[in-house]
């Protein structure tokens, strides 16, 4: 039987699925399978995977012929035969041994599934990155650790690799992602978990997954059309949040989240190329107007100055005869 399922996407990173692929060794167990998605790799990372596929133990190796890591993780997803699923990037890396130790935190916990710290990495540069939640090792409710809605909480650490979940998540059905999210697609998927999911913990003295920062075949280093799909990705956030039977709760939590989301993007809109910083403003204020405006007003008022200004300006910007999200 297949305990463990760890479903890694690779999309164009040759110099970096040898380290990936190395750490996923250091981690083989009879009952552990590693689903290498090989993400429609144009350099290459196939020949790579192909090379794995024959001597790591538990590989399975997977070609997809459209890219997309949504996709390419639900693809995993649709493969696993595991009990228990992790996730991993092609280009980011574990220690030895931390799938075993992950594993038993949750068999140890029982719950639906449990956050992990992790260590980001900007060159030769290491920080930890911290689940913004104190309690540890200890089961709670998802929905209760969604607020408050001015301070980080785990709805804001979306990143998927960063924890491990249980097959009965799949079952019923809110660990697929996303596919028309080219970016941002685990904003959607981390608030269904919370909304949805029964039970949770974060792991204490849990700490071995190496997210690598700055990797240019990374949408996140990308300054194009792609990068706007934070908009549609929020508006679906808001959407499923509006239809909550605790929407008066949590809806201004997640309209101030899209505030400081939007907000974040104007600040570094040098990095886009002109034509989509322009797509960035228009886009940015329509989505303002489609938020219910009493709402918004509150999520303004809690930012500070700087921040609530820019977004009001841009909130009355003229609007155009067609406005809508990106597609």
């Amino acid at each position: 039987m297949v305990k463990l399922s760890v479903i890694l996407p690779f999309f164009n990173v040759q110099r970096y699925a040898p380290e990936a692929l190395k750490s996923l060794r250091a981690n083989a167990r009879d009952d552990f399978e590693f689903i290498l998605v090989d993400d429609c790799s144009s350099d290459g990372t196939r020949e790579i995977l192909e090379r794995a596929a024959q001597d790591l133990p538990g590989a399975v190796l997977i070609r997809r012929e459209e890219s997309g890591v949504s996709a390419a993780r639900n693809t995993g997803i649709d493969a696993a035969r595991g009990e228990y699923l992790t996730f991993l990037d092609g280009d980011d890396w574990v220690a030895p041994g931390y799938f075993a130790r992950l594993l038993a935190s949750i068999e140890a916990l029982g719950c639906d599934f449990v956050r992990t710290d992790h260590v980001r990495c900007t060159g030769t540069e290491r920080v930890v990155h911290r689940v913004p939640y104190g309690r540890r090792d200890t089961v709670l409710s998802p929905r209760d650790v969604i607020l408050p809605g001015n301070r980080s909480t785990p709805v804001d650490y979306p990143y998927s690799w960063a924890g491990i979940y249980h097959r009965r998540l799949v079952e019923r059905g809110l660990l697929h992602f996303p596919e028309h999210l080219h970016t941002a697609e685990d904003r959607p998927w981390i608030w269904r978990l919370h909304r949805e999911a029964e039970s949770f913990a974060v792991a204490g003295r849990l700490l071995g997954i190496f997210y690598r920062r700055g990797v240019t075949s990374s949408l996140t280093q990308i300054g194009d059309v792609r990068q706007l799909d934070f908009i549609p990705a929020f508006d679906q956030v808001v959407a499923e949040t509006q239809a909550d039977r605790d929407a008066a709760l949590f809806l201004p939590k997640a309209v101030r989240t899209y505030c400081a989301i939007i907000a974040h993007h104007l600040n570094t809109i040098d990095k886009f190329e002109p034509a989509v910083a322009r797509k960035l403003r228009s886009a940015s204020a329509a989505a303002l107007r489609r938020l219910p405006q009493d709402v918004l007003d509150e999520a303004l008022a809690s930012m500070d100055l700087e921040r609530s200004s820019r977004l009001r300006r841009l909130r009355r910007r003229p609007a155009p005869l067609t406005e809508a999200a990106p597609a």
